[in-house]
């Protein structure tokens, strides 16, 4: 079993993924569903040559913020990494796929990715740079590895809270196919990254909308996480198993879903929100 990225995020014990070198990256991989929403970058990541700094903002341009070189002379400002982007300079490092991927998420989701940095200076302020809260864990993971989830029928959701994946996915495929249950949004940069390696399976941590319309549906988190009313704990996230999607694994029958140590039970106590609406 190829290790999971269900614990991705800070605040975790689990050894820091090395990405692969560009070089060795079959562009074939920027093909999966996980990426389907960044095709408009598609060149930035299957290229031969890293885009340079003037590249990602000539290409991503975002109103009030810009994509700013970290090296050490930025560094030497003692700013936290989020307070510097409250001021308008997103750090990046260069000739880095995790960066990268994150630029392409604020291009595609800014307003989730301005809620989140808000969210986190709210809690520097109170905090302090160095400590970190359950509120900031959540906004991480989710930076890190969330996805939104829209849901037409909010009795799918019930084989999600049993961890019942076998009927979420496999005896509801045609659901994923229809549109009842989608991806509506990707913002785990972390997951994009790790998708790189080959037969990596992945975990999700989810927010849930019940609604019809993907962008109607972003934009609700986008508010949710700006008035806080989301993202107070990393228990709120509902982890997915990125594999079980229909269409997102070559081998997806029974035995697949069958896989304990992929597939988790659910744990005693687990209980998740009701969908944002």
């Amino acid at each position: 079993m190829t290790e999971s990225a269900s614990e991705s995020g800070a605040g975790t014990a689990r050894r820091r993924f090395i990405a692969p070198p560009r070089e060795q990256v079959d562009a074939a991989c920027f093909q999966h569903p996980l990426f389907a929403e960044f095709s408009a970058w598609y060149t930035l990541m299957a290229s031969d040559a890293w885009p340079d700094i003037d590249v990602l903002n000539a290409r991503m341009p975002l109103p009030g913020r810009c994509f700013v070189t970290q090296d050490a002379a930025l560094l030497e400002d003692g700013l936290h990494y989020e307070s510097r982007i409250l001021q308008g300079r997103i750090a990046t490092r260069l000739q880095n796929w995790h960066d990268l991927f994150n630029a392409m998420v604020w291009a595609r989701h800014s307003a989730i990715k301005h809620a989140l940095n808000a969210q986190q200076c709210t809690h520097i302020a109170r905090m302090g740079q160095s400590a970190r809260n359950a509120g900031q864990q959540a906004l991480t993971q989710f930076d890190e590895t969330g996805l939104i989830v829209r849901v037409r029928d909010a009795t799918l959701l019930d084989a999600w809270d049993a961890h019942d994946w076998s009927a979420l996915m496999h005896a509801n495929a045609a659901r994923w196919r229809s549109g009842d249950i989608a991806i509506a949004g990707v913002i785990g940069h972390a997951l994009m990254e790790q998708m790189l390696v080959p037969g990596r399976l992945l975990v999700g941590k989810c927010l849930v909308v019940q609604g019809e319309d993907e962008a109607a549906c972003i934009t609700r988190v986008a508010e949710a996480i700006l008035e806080g009313e989301v993202l107070a704990a990393p228990a709120e996230l509902r982890p997915l198993p990125l594999a079980g999607i229909p269409g997102w694994h070559s081998q997806q029958d029974t035995h697949f879903y069958a896989q304990a140590d992929y597939f988790r039970p659910l744990r005693e106590g687990r209980v998740y929100p009701r969908p944002l609406r």
